[in-house]
């Protein structure tokens, strides 16, 4: 084990600049900071004495560092050197995936949304499920890259999930294949040679133009009455492509702002003259895992009178997160801001309320089938 003297300055050092940041609100003095400090001290050291195994001190400092983060939300995070670094690269093929969006809640990682096609979505994994075992390990404890990480694994090697559903008495598991994720973010169709579907899966960078495109194509037919957006299991993405896209259907207003405790964060974002389905009907489908990028689309149509928005609340992710790098190459993932509909109202933690509630039916629900029944009741509203 390293000398103790050196245990106890390095975490006096940490602990010292993670609580120089100072946190709105905070009103303590200098002196009751500084108690805390070495309280903390304190207990780290009782524990390395007496605890029934030997700690591993990097681990124990990334865990207090990791305790604050989480402390202030689910979607703040630290990442040493090797999770960052991994975090960065691309996928090559050597490593897959299940294809779920995930954030932390109560010490369990809930499911924001699974995304089409990918092996998540296609077992049965549905959005707000909490994943409490993964393979035999539980979740509760771990982080969220632990947890990530722990997702991971070679293309085609198989994994079991243990989840939690609020309408299910027992614990159900699923036994999952990693793939490589690959997302395609736009899907369109004809219905009844009236209606034009677009499903938007992701807000990527090509999302945007990949849309423009799909209702290029639809424009085109002259029986075209309306057009249904469907952003349900959309887990968001990039702000810059939620702007973009929601211009697409108006032709001015507010579509959204970002508030944060420093003045440069806080920023509005208008609308453009040029709708490009001209002004047509537009019903936009939503549910809890309709987050983020999604919820800002939904929720500047909404606001603006342009759509109707059918089927079940959005997640409330209503914040926005920067990568932030540290001089141990690491990195820190910190909410810096959040979002606020043009009515001013606040996604975090509320979202985005249906104008028609439309609930998911039964357990074998699946997105754009026969039996899709938001779908369905979104087609005969615009058909009559």
């Amino acid at each position: 084990m390293k000398n103790k003297n050196y245990f106890k300055y390095l975490l006096f050092v940490t602990i010292l600049i993670l609580l120089s940041f100072s946190v709105k609100g905070y009103s303590q003095s200098s002196d009751s900071l500084y108690e805390k400090i070495d309280l903390f001290s304190e207990v780290l050291e009782t524990i390395q004495n007496e605890y029934v195994e030997e700690i591993d001190e990097v681990e124990a400092m990334d865990s207090a560092i990791n305790g604050l983060l989480q402390s202030l939300d689910p979607y703040s995070f630290y990442m040493n050197a090797e999770s960052f670094e991994e975090s960065q690269s691309e996928t090559s093929g050597e490593f897959g995936g299940l294809g779920i969006e995930v954030s932390m809640e109560s010490g369990v990682v809930k499911v924001i949304a699974p995304i089409d096609d990918t092996p998540a979505s296609r077992a049965g994994i549905k959005a707000g499920d909490y994943i409490v075992k993964i393979n035999s390990e539980q979740v509760r404890g771990k982080t969220l890259m632990e947890a990530v990480n722990l997702m991971r694994g070679p293309v085609g090697s198989s994994i079991e999930i243990t989840i939690r559903r609020e309408n299910l008495k027992k614990a159900k598991v699923f036994t999952i294949i990693r793939e490589i994720i690959e997302i395609k973010s736009v899907i369109s169709k004809m219905v009844d040679n009236k209606v034009g579907y677009l499903r938007l899966r992701a807000f990527n960078q090509n999302s945007s133009n990949q849309l423009k495109k799909e209702i290029s194509k639809i424009e085109k037919n002259k029986k075209l009455v309306g057009y249904i957006l469907d952003l349900r299991n959309n887990p968001g993405g990039l702000l810059t492509q939620a702007i973009e896209i929601s211009d697409f259907f108006l032709n001015d207003g507010e579509i959204v702002s970002t508030r944060g405790r420093e003045k440069k964060e806080d920023r509005k974002f208008f609308a453009r003259n040029g709708d490009k389905i001209k002004g047509k009907p537009l019903i936009v489908l939503i549910n809890s895992g309709s987050a983020s990028a999604s919820e800002i689309v939904a929720g500047a149509l909404q606001d603006q009178k342009r759509a109707v928005l059918l089927g079940e609340a959005t997640f409330g992710k209503g914040s926005v997160q920067s990568i932030i790098p540290l001089k141990n190459r690491g990195a820190l993932r910190l909410t810096i801001s959040k979002y606020y509909l043009p009515s001013g109202k606040s996604i975090s933690d509320v979202g985005v309320l249906p104008d028609i509630k439309i609930e998911e039916e039964g357990e074998d629900f699946f997105i754009n089938t026969e039996t899709d029944n938001q779908l369905n009741y979104a087609i005969k509203l615009l058909i009559g």
